[in-house]
């Protein structure tokens, strides 16, 4: 996922990420602001985990994350409200 796009929806994404990674704090999220970089720092140090790891699953996330922002049901709906 390109990060302007997670950091534009940032808002709805952090309780998903709170839920996935509960060792967050409200405070590492509100500095990640939907921020690969930052949030990937967050993770190796809350979690232990080495730059690869974090990397890999901030990236599983994200293309879950991914995947319920682009999902068909939502371009029909856009397509049928023109008509």
């Amino acid at each position: 996922m390109a990060d302007h796009i997670l950091e534009g929806q940032w808002k709805q994404l952090k309780g998903e990420a709170k839920r996935l990674w509960g060792k967050l704090t409200d405070d590492d999220l509100e500095r990640a602001a939907g921020n690969r970089d930052k949030l990937i720092g967050s993770l190796q140090e809350r979690y232990g985990y080495g730059k690869a790891q974090a990397q890999s699953e901030f990236d599983r996330w994200a293309e879950s994350v991914r995947s319920k922002v682009s999902t068909p049901e939502h371009e029909h709906e856009e397509v049928g409200s023109r008509r």
